[in-house]
């Protein structure tokens, strides 16, 4: 079976995203979904996306880690599926909401490769973790050029205290009133990743509430892109979590599922 694909990124986190709204593609099959992802032997991404058709909402959005694993969310996915999926028609205007493991998800195309998203309330919510979608430990450090994103972030994720589920990592330096800059450890990846966004979520809201950042955040990933997190927090808790940033097209292609290296 030959499948079209399309390669996007957000804010340097890149995806292959696929139109299955027929759903015909055997998403049970998750070492194939992984050796797709694969950069030695299949396209290459840090997260396959399908998009599916919902009953709730304009389309659903199916989200693989590269080891096969399917996730809650993914806030870099949710702004490129929004792009790819008005690209395709499944939605016809820039405002648009989605079914995702995680609930609904509104989002709207801003400008011209500029995507917002509102994020789930944010869970379970605790001194340096936050679960923005997606369970994040959040770790100040002091320099994010000399800190061991791999095997620190390996070490945490694997630790008893998030077993048996794990954790992402976020390593980050705080600059008041209102930036971070971030490095993620990715659950799933199980390596550094080149931008987080449920991570810069996470980062952004325990900055607001635990080291005194105000809203909106300005977020620079490892890559040197810029991400934006807004949102309210009344009574301690927040709502109305927005991220906002690039996606870009790459470039598209055909691959034949059936003849992938699976290793």
């Amino acid at each position: 079976m030959k499948v079209g694909f399309v390669k996007m990124h957000g804010a340097g986190n890149d995806f292959v995203m696929i139109d299955d709204r027929e759903e015909i593609f055997p998403l049970h099959d998750y070492m194939r979904v992984a050796a797709m992802a694969s950069r030695p032997g299949g396209i290459g991404c840090e997260g396959v996306i399908f998009v599916q058709k919902s009953s709730c909402a304009d389309f659903r959005m199916r989200f693989f880690n590269p080891d096969g694993s399917e996730a809650e969310l993914c806030g870099n996915g949710a702004r490129c599926v929004a792009a790819f999926a008005k690209e395709i028609g499944a939605v016809r205007g820039n405002v648009m909401c989605f079914e995702t493991a995680a609930g609904l998800v509104d989002a709207e195309i801003v400008a011209e490769n500029q995507v917002k998203v509102w994020m789930p309330d944010p869970k379970d919510m605790r001194d340096g973790f936050v679960n923005s979608g997606v369970p994040h430990k959040v770790v100040e450090v002091d320099n994010l050029a000399r800190t061991d994103v791999e095997s620190e972030g390996r070490r945490i994720r694997l630790s008893e205290e998030f077993a048996p589920e794990g954790t992402n990592v976020d390593f980050v330096v705080y600059r008041a009133p209102d930036r971070v800059s971030i490095r993620t450890y990715e659950r799933g990846v199980e390596a550094e990743t080149g931008a987080c966004g449920t991570g810069s979520v996470a980062a952004a809201l325990v900055g607001v509430a635990q080291h005194g950042l105000k809203f909106p955040v300005h977020v620079k990933t490892v890559n040197g892109y810029d991400l934006t997190v807004d949102g309210e927090m009344h009574e301690g808790k927040f709502r109305s979590v927005t991220l906002t940033g690039p996606v870009k097209k790459v470039y598209e292609g055909i691959i034949d599922w059936d003849s992938i290296d699976i290793l």
